[in-house]
């Protein structure tokens, strides 16, 4: 475990220095872009978001700190309420919000935001990334006169990258280049891939000793607007001062407790969207319990609103860049916010040196993996359904903003979910009963008021004198709409259309009974009008569909209440071997009461067999006979290599015929040779077949007559399928 400990803790150093690296700058433009007049609460959440919410949080990647999503609610809100000290009352009540929403386990709502909204969420900030680190790529750092909004719909988006362009500093954009190159070689260069250090980290360094020399030339040198710009403190007190605590005699005020409930629901939904976004990036694939990371950032907020921050929330940007840097555990997350408090206390000096077109490079090369046009494509072969929440909420995350964007797309994703579950939650299947052909509603598990049109289409559409079956045996719920039409078609329309109703799952459940006129079993009716070939037919149909995977729905409870009234009246008599593979009734997609089946190792047949085969077709009236062999055989292969041991000699004794009859194979006549195994296999199914017609005069006479008939099949157990071969005198051929 320690060995382990130390391992990861390499990776996690490294990656944690290069979100270190990201995160500053970041908290610096999302200061002001919150309208700070000073960027130290920006900082100390970065701080808290490490140390604080790493600590408690137990996810494994995702880094957390002040989030551009909650840029502008914080702008507002410290302009309604004034002082910034009741701001961070608001701040406290929101984390007491949040702790208490991750007690209540209210987590789970992200599970219910479809992923093509989620792949938008992705996207989106990857394209705003790189839209936003435009002109701090070309040198034009000067925000003050740089609005640059990313809305697609915004004049000011295509003005202002016209306006960055114009004001290139080649110094800047000479380091942004070289930055940009590197990491790409760095991708696709096997040796630089292997390499420990990740490009991020050489990005920096290189983009920073670059920027140094270019200090020489008055064209080419960086100034300190293209730098990043940390505040610096010349002593401990000058940076406790930087440290605000929330106004606690305003907690009674409405609209502070207004904005700590906004807070709370729109971090904590930022929140649960991003670590279920850096989730899917996670090489690992582990998933963040979602309750317990809103506890965390309850009190990371808590936290923030006591030391003077701004909120904090997972970030996805943050959570991609550590993940793509070799983050193995949370490790990296308290590394990065520990590395943040150190150089801002200490060494802030230091950042003042790196060019903000290095760092614009590292932010353009993480927006374009998370949105790089692969992800638009698979989007676009997954579907519609998927395409288009996702496309939109791109677009609308772009055109708008990150809650608004979401909100639409979840929207659109609902209704392309209600749209599915209204064409795929009713479905009709056509099924033959034996000799009858009958079709089967089957209700969902909620059959709700939206499924009602569809209801109606179905039930109007059923041919008359018909007969249907409504199943609603898998339901939990069905609604009162829904009830009102299954009422109208039973009392109205199935008798003006001579349909035969059968009611199924429903047990005195909503003022419905069930009224079971076609269950799924043979009635002594139906066993006297079937020939023997019509049954081989039934078993042939039925193989097909457990070979197909599409077999019928039965209603076993049904079957037995039914059959355990009227008794039973199977169809046919199947003798198979006891290999667990070979359940007759699965084979041939049977249920309770369709056929005697009999199981003797290697199938078979000694006089209490032929016996009981006598009953079923004299007393209960099968109409055929089954001798059913297998490939793999156990018992045949032992019969094969002359196993004796116990009473098994006695039962291989009667294979022996089959062996003996085998000429085909003149060496290694033991189980190791499998075409000897599949002739004996063969040939021990037609002994049988002729031991039974030729021991019981009972059988004999029935076949005779064609009032039994009598066939041989092999089952093969790797495909499912039964190959049957007739195999006795012409006149009792069920071909």
């Amino acid at each position: 475990m320690v060995t382990t400990f130390f391992k990861s803790l390499k990776k996690d150093t490294i990656s944690g220095f290069v979100v270190f690296l990201v995160a500053v700058p970041l908290c610096l433009g999302i200061a002001s872009a919150s309208g700070l007049t000073s960027p130290f609460p920006a900082l100390i959440s970065g701080i808290i978001g490490g140390i604080v919410v790493g600590l408690i949080s137990k996810s494994s990647t995702s880094v957390s700190g002040p989030a551009a999503g909650l840029s502008l609610i914080i702008a507002s809100s410290i302009k309604d309420l004034g002082p910034f000290e009741i701001f961070l009352l608001a701040v406290v009540i929101a984390g007491g919000i949040q702790v208490l929403m991750g007690i209540l386990r209210m987590g789970i709502i992200a599970n219910y935001f479809p992923s093509s909204v989620v792949r938008g969420l992705l996207a989106s900030i990857g394209l705003v990334l790189i839209i936003k680190e435009i002109p701090h790529f070309v040198g034009y750092d000067d925000d003050k006169k740089l609005e640059f909004a990313a809305h697609i719909f915004s004049k000011h988006l295509y003005l202002d990258i016209w306006h960055a362009l114009n004001h290139i500093h080649y110094g800047a954009l000479v380091i942004g280049i070289i930055c940009i190159a590197i990491m790409i070689l760095w991708n696709n260069i096997k040796f630089l891939k292997k390499l420990p250090i990740p490009a991020p980290v050489i990005v920096i360094i290189l983009g920073t000793i670059i920027g140094l020399l270019m200090e020489g030339g008055p064209e080419w040198a960086l100034g300190s607007k293209h730098l990043v710009d940390v505040p610096v403190s010349k002593s401990f007190k000058e940076f406790s001062g930087f440290f605000v605590s929330p106004d606690f005699s305003k907690i009674m005020l409405p609209e502070v407790w207004i904005v700590g409930l906004t807070i709370a629901v729109v971090a904590s939904l930022e929140t649960l969207l991003n670590i279920e976004a850096v989730d899917k990036l996670d090489r690992h694939s582990r998933n963040t319990p979602q309750s317990r990371e809103l506890i965390a950032q309850g009190i990371g907020n808590i936290t923030a609103g006591l030391l003077g921050g701004i909120p904090v929330t997972s970030v996805v940007v943050r959570g991609s860049i550590n993940i793509s840097s070799g983050a193995e555990t949370k490790k990296s997350t308290i590394i990065h916010g520990i590395l943040i408090l150190g150089v801002v206390a200490l060494f802030p000096f230091i950042l003042n040196l790196i060019p903000l077109s290095a760092l614009a490079a590292v932010l353009i090369m993480t927006g374009y993996k998370l949105a790089k046009p692969k992800l638009f494509v698979d989007a676009f072969q997954a579907g519609w359904g998927q395409f288009l929440p996702f496309l939109v909420t791109v677009i609308a995350i772009l055109g708008t903003d990150l809650l608004i964007g979401i909100s639409i797309g979840l929207g659109l994703g609902i209704i392309f979910v209600l749209r599915n579950d209204i064409k795929s939650a009713l479905k009709i299947n056509s099924e033959k009963h034996y000799n009858e052909e009958v079709e089967r509603l089957v209700l969902p598990q909620v059959a709700s008021f939206i499924n009602k049109a569809k209801m109606r289409e179905i039930l109007n559409g059923v041919p008359a004198n018909s007969k249907i079956i409504i199943d609603a045996s898998y339901t939990k719920y069905i609604d009162g709409d829904i009830l009102e039409v299954i009422r109208n078609f039973k009392t109205i329309m199935a008798p003006e259309k001579k349909i035969s109703l059968s009611l199924i799952g429903f047990k005195n459940k909503y003022g419905l009974n069930d009224e079971i006129r076609h269950a799924h079993v043979m009635t002594k009716e139906l066993q006297e009008l079937l020939t023997p070939k019509e049954v081989l037919g039934v078993l042939m149909e039925g193989n097909k569909r457990f070979v197909t995977g599409s077999k019928i729905d039965k209603n076993i409870s049904d079957q037995m209440n039914v059959t355990s009234t009227d008794g039973q009246h199977p169809l046919a008599v199947i003798l198979s071997c006891i290999d667990s593979r070979t359940t007759t009734e699965l084979i041939f997609d049977l249920g309770m009461g369709d056929v005697f089946s009999i199981r003797i190792a290697g199938n078979v047949v000694n006089e209490d067999i032929i016996a009981s085969m006598e009953f079923a077709c004299k007393i209960a009236g099968a109409k055929l006979i089954v001798v059913l062999g297998h490939s793999e055989c156990g018992a045949i292969k032992g019969a094969c290599d002359n196993l004796d041991m116990g009473n098994l000699g006695k039962l291989f004794s009667k294979i022996k015929p089959a062996i003996e009859a085998e000429y085909a194979t003149r060496q290694d006549r033991n189980s190791g040779n499998a075409l000897y195994v599949k002739n004996v296999t063969r040939l021990n199914v037609h002994h049988n077949i002729f031991h039974i017609a030729e021991n019981s005069s009972v059988l004999g006479e029935m076949i005779a007559k064609g009032e039994v008939g009598i066939i041989g099949g092999i089952y093969d157990i790797k495909t499912g399928e039964v190959k049957f071969t007739p195999m006795y005198q012409s006149q009792t051929i069920m071909a």
